[in-house]
């Protein structure tokens, strides 16, 4: 597996750089000393493996987690020197954890579950996800939310932001950004709990839409209406999710 070792500290990018050289099947193929420098480093070198430091300058590692996107979200690590405070923000969502200074055997271990994962990409795609999402303050905001998308054999990160609408045919739901749909992973229901609610209408039993993106509302009859968004993809409104929309006028 490729890694790329993400810390400002020189000497905690050396032991953990000669802790994977023991490792045969991991190739460490980059080092990075904030934030902002591993974002440009994780797009050149796509890596498959990140060890994350979270205390950093310029940007954070949660911050990092929360900007990644395109179709290859590599496995994330976190190393930390801070223990109970740090854990919890994203235990329920990391694939592992590093406390430094990083021990040899545990090393081993978080590598292993990295090697089971890394032909799961959906699995990888939603493990990085949470850690976003359990990110304080950013939990707390709609920006510190990510949505996993599927494109042909891939999964991408999508910030709630870069969402129009999501719209269900049958047993598939679709994403729809500015520039093109996504596959869904999850039902529009399961999709629906998971939205900030202020940002997001359920306008059709099919469709579910950002208000933010809605540039014309035109009225059908007293109970209906139609809504173009900023891609000019129109959604009729049904008569029982019209009061929905009745609240987007009163704003």
């Amino acid at each position: 597996m490729t890694a790329l070792i993400v810390d400002d500290e020189p000497i905690a990018r050396r032991v953990l750089a000669e802790g994977l050289e023991l490792l045969p099947d991991v190739k460490v193929i980059g080092e990075a000393d904030n934030g902002r420098s591993a974002l440009v480093l994780i797009t050149k070198l796509q890596p498959e493996l990140v060890f994350l430091d979270l205390q950093m300058p310029v940007m954070s590692g949660f911050e990092v987690v929360r900007n990644l996107g395109g179709e290859r979200v590599p496995i994330v690590i976190i190393v930390t020197a801070f223990d109970q405070h740090a854990l919890e923000a994203f235990e329920a969502g990391a694939i592992d954890y590093l406390l430094k200074p990083v021990q040899e055997t545990r090393l081993q271990k978080a590598v292993e579950r990295a090697r089971n994962l890394r032909h799961q990409p959906l699995e990888i795609a939603n493990y990085t996800a949470r850690i976003a999402a359990a990110a304080e303050p950013a939990a707390a905001s709609p920006k510190g939310r990510k949505i996993v998308a599927r494109s042909g054999a891939d999964y991408v990160l999508l910030d709630t932001d870069e969402v129009l609408a999501f719209q269900a045919e049958r047993e598939l739901v679709w994403i729809v950004t500015a520039k093109q749909r996504f596959l869904a992973t999850q039902s529009l229901g399961g999709i629906e709990q998971r939205l900030p609610a202020i940002e997001f209408q359920r306008v059709h039993r099919n469709a579910i839409v950002n208000v933010n993106h809605i540039r014309k509302m035109s009225a059908l009859s007293s109970q209906r209406w139609l809504i173009t968004l900023g891609n000019a993809l129109q959604i009729v409104v049904s008569k029982r999710q019209a009061h929905n929309i009745r609240q987007v006028l009163h704003w």
